[in-house]
């Protein structure tokens, strides 16, 4: 039995023409503010503050630096910028306080069995080791 295998899967669908759904909504917004700045300057004003903020938002729908979208190429260096530059790996110190144990001796039907303290483990393991 033969299934076909999708081959790219990584390219968004087209809404618009040519424009994806991430596109089309950067170019609302920016007819959107287009409109508004229209509205409150003068036609100078509105002209030299258009142009900077269009190719903002066109760089935000249309650019992929390194392949990924221009808002996480943003996110990350403005991240880079205001995080720390220095990172030092700083070992956490523990300390393992060993217990204290008395032996006691124990009766098992009704023989004496002593229980096996620390050291003796130590000295058995260190014994074996040799052999």
């Amino acid at each position: 039995m033969h299934a076909d295998v999708p081959q790219f899967i990584d390219v968004e669908d087209k809404i618009a023409g040519p424009l994806t759904w991430k596109q089309l909504l950067w170019m609302i917004g920016l007819l959107v503010l287009l409109i508004i700045l229209y509205n409150i300057f003068t036609a100078g004003a509105f002209i030299m503050i258009a142009i900077p903020v269009s190719l903002i938002f066109v760089a935000f729908a249309f650019i992929k630096p390194y392949g990924q979208p221009m808002t996480t190429f943003v996110y990350y260096g403005v991240m880079h910028l205001f995080g720390p530059k220095i990172y030092v790996w700083k070992r956490e110190v523990r300390t393992i306080a060993k217990p204290v144990q008395k032996p006691t001796n124990t009766t098992k039907k009704g023989n004496a069995v002593s229980a096996l303290t620390l050291e003796d483990i130590e000295s058995l393991a260190q014994r074996l080791d040799r052999k």
